[in-house]
């Protein structure tokens, strides 16, 4: 599970990269005017990636506590 847990924190963070390079592209292309909306969708990729962080470091510690737990019964 934690594999998966890393590939997908990888993958929110190339699909931010990926809209934010392919935003900046059209914007100077066609004007900014027509695609800055399409800035929000990174944000939205980037705040998915860190609460995926946030929550994989917090599973890590949980994990710890309950093996300090059993270890001492």
């Amino acid at each position: 599970m934690e594999t998966y847990n890393k590939i997908m924190q990888l993958f929110w963070l190339a699909m931010a990269t990926v809209i934010i390079v392919s935003v900046t592209y059209m914007g100077i292309t066609e004007g900014f005017d027509k695609w800055s909306f399409n800035y929000v969708f990174a944000l939205l990729a980037l705040f998915v990636y860190f609460i995926r962080r946030y929550m994989m470091k917090r599973m890590k510690k949980h994990q710890e506590f309950l093996n300090n737990q059993q270890s001492k019964k």
